[in-house]
């Protein structure tokens, strides 16, 4: 005679009854899901609406499109310098992005692995060098800026992001050198390697999860920074994608809102694609940050 098994008491033995997936595991998942992706979806709908639609709701419903059109990105990619944009966003968050994993790599690697007295008070406060709010950095940077003469240049942006992107990077990248065991470094050292040759040819390789997740972190607050592009530049040719669509699509109390939607909708994709492609070593590499 078979014998019934119990459902197990421990573990994840209440996710076996149906009602208990859907309470525990699907409403949960799906509140998520719409919180997260609502968003898109009104900037998407927002972007193929017509004037009418935008503002009459008595006749139309205003959480889906009835008559699709394409005049607000026309008006987007052919009346604005959103080409310029585009580009200037993609340049100036590459290159500061590349410059700041350059400075994070190498004071990450001093401060953790060279063991000097008072390092973890350095790296401790590199970390709460990021918590300075940029509406306080942006003041002096500007008096520095306007000094070397780079106000209006993408240099200025290029020189000044890195202010808010190396301090976390250099803390992200310190938890995930600590995750590399001691002795590989010993051992190089003991064959003759020196500081440099661990550093690229071991180092370096063990930790891309981590040097990935710190790009695209990096990445992404380039990206999407305002303060300062807002305040360093003022030329329609070398705006960023988030000064532009605001300062060239508002006509004082007129918001051309199918046109403002279509150039977020355009400028979030490259970040989505970005964090679709490494997904997995962000997450890698965010959890060997926090590894002791």
């Amino acid at each position: 005679m078979a014998v019934r098994k119990k459902p197990d008491e421990g573990g994840m033995g209440y996710l076996e009854t149906t009602t208990n997936r859907l309470v525990t595991v699907y409403a949960p998942l799906a509140v998520f899901l719409f919180v997260l992706l609502f968003p898109f979806y009104w900037m998407t709908i927002t972007t193929f609406k017509g004037q009418d639609e935008l503002y009459d709701y008595e006749r139309f419903s205003p959480f889906w499109v009835s008559n699709p059109t394409l005049a607000n990105i026309k008006k987007l990619l052919f009346d604005t310098a959103y080409a310029e944009w585009l580009w200037n966003t993609m340049l100036v968050a590459v290159v500061s992005t590349f410059l700041s994993l350059v400075c994070s790599v190498l004071a990450a690697y001093a401060i953790e692995r060279l063991r000097f007295s008072g390092s973890r008070y350095v790296g401790m406060g590199v970390f709460l060098a990021y918590l300075i709010p940029p509406s306080i950095l942006f003041i002096p940077l500007a008096t520095m800026v306007y000094t070397l003469g780079l106000f209006d240049t993408r240099l200025a942006l290029i020189l000044t992001y890195p202010t808010f992107l190396i301090p976390f990077c250099t803390w992200l990248l310190m938890g995930y050198f600590r995750s590399i065991p001691y002795e590989l470094e010993e051992c190089a050292l003991i064959d003759g390697a020196t500081r440099w040759q661990i550093l690229t040819k071991i180092i370096l390789p063990l930790a891309v999860p981590g040097l990935i997740s710190a790009g695209i972190f990096a990445f992404t607050l380039s990206w999407n920074e305002f303060i300062y592009a807002l305040t360093f530049v003022s030329s329609s040719e070398v705006k960023t994608v988030p000064v532009g669509v605001i300062t060239e699509l508002v006509d004082g109390d007129v918001y051309h809102w199918g046109s403002l939607m279509a150039g977020a909708l355009l400028g979030s994709i490259p970040v989505a694609i970005l964090y679709s492609f490494f997904v997995e070593y962000y997450v890698a590499g965010m959890t060997g940050a926090v590894k002791e």
